[in-house]
């Protein structure tokens, strides 16, 4: 993510993309199905339309070009026969310009019906600090820092599947957990500061109190990224519970604003102001009425199969 990592890692990028077209060319597949990461897919999927013109493209799981870069509907709309949406809103967003997106569930939903269930509540403060080695670096150490202010409770940081507990280990003190078992942790938690993105709707799925944060640096790249903020996206909130709900469900501590003192403010009041946190998790359940229980998995997979 950002210039500077896309250009790192150009070499390897190109590589992909080799091969993926070689591929496209040896299989000759029925269907192409690209999944999110649209600077990838959307080459990859005007290749497949200009040399494979036979091939279906489903795009499911788009990208959320309804906060960035809105002008690609008419790019992904024009290579795409199928769009399929994990977002309620997405249909309509589609249907404004004159195009079809057909809402399909969202896999959260799925994976969270899937989980065994707890109502047993722990003095547990959950810290889900993000799935890359460099968002880890520069979350963890704050989060960790604003939950130490909470020394009657006990901190557990939720490790990413892909990255060895090894790389935890330098940031946590005596006492601090490093746990596998994500949803079994949230869902007994008393409260969490998660990292924003997938985690925090997870985590309100799960019916856990939480704080969202999110890390930009340098400072310059900070103040250029709050004066295009009003040209470049169209919505005011930046974690999938805010953006779903319409309004603010759970604090955005971004940029300037995640510092110690806010993420450990916004800890204390859900830590101890009930009608707060009753507010809160009674909005959970209306978000997820707006999700919805449909299976997005399968959904996905019938409608990709009928297509002729």
């Amino acid at each position: 993510m950002g210039f500077a990592a896309v250009m790192h890692h150009w070499r390897d990028i190109r590589d992909n993309f080799r091969i993926a077209q070689e591929a496209l060319l040896t299989e000759q597949p029925d269907v192409l199905i690209l999944i999110d990461y649209p600077s990838f897919n959307l080459k990859m999927a005007a290749f497949c339309r200009r040399q494979l013109p036979q091939t279906k493209i489903v795009y499911y799981i788009p990208p959320k070009i309804w906060a960035w870069k809105k002008y690609r509907v008419h790019q992904i709309a024009r290579l795409c026969d199928e769009v399929l949406g994990i977002f309620p809103f997405e249909p309509a967003f589609y249907a404004r310009y004159g195009y079809r997106c057909t809402y399909v569930g969202h896999p959260t939903v799925e994976d969270i019906a899937k989980a065994p269930g707890t109502h047993r509540k722990l003095r547990i403060i959950a810290i889900l600090p993000g799935s890359r080695r460099s968002e880890i670096s520069h979350c963890l150490p704050r989060m960790l820092e604003a939950a130490r202010r909470f020394p009657d409770y006990r901190l557990m940081v939720c490790a990413a599947p892909a990255i060895e507990d090894a790389f935890y280990a330098p940031y946590l003190h005596d006492g601090e957990t490093l746990t596998r078992d994500t949803y079994a942790t949230v869902q007994s938690a008393t409260a969490a500061i998660v990292n924003s993105g997938t985690a925090t709707l997870e985590t309100a799925l799960l019916g856990c109190p939480q704080v969202a944060v999110y890390y930009l640096s340098p400072e310059w790249f900070i103040r250029l990224f709050r004066w295009l903020q009003p040209l470049f996206f169209s919505l005011r909130y930046f974690t999938p519970v805010n953006i779903v709900a319409g309004q603010e469900v759970i604090k955005e501590c971004i940029a300037n604003d995640f510092t110690v003192e806010k993420v450990s403010a916004e800890l204390e009041r859900l830590l101890t102001d009930e009608n707060h946190k009753k507010e809160m998790q009674a909005s959970y359940l209306h978000l997820y009425s707006l999700l919805g229980t449909q299976p997005a998995s399968s959904t996905a997979a019938d409608i990709i199969t009928s297509i002729q």
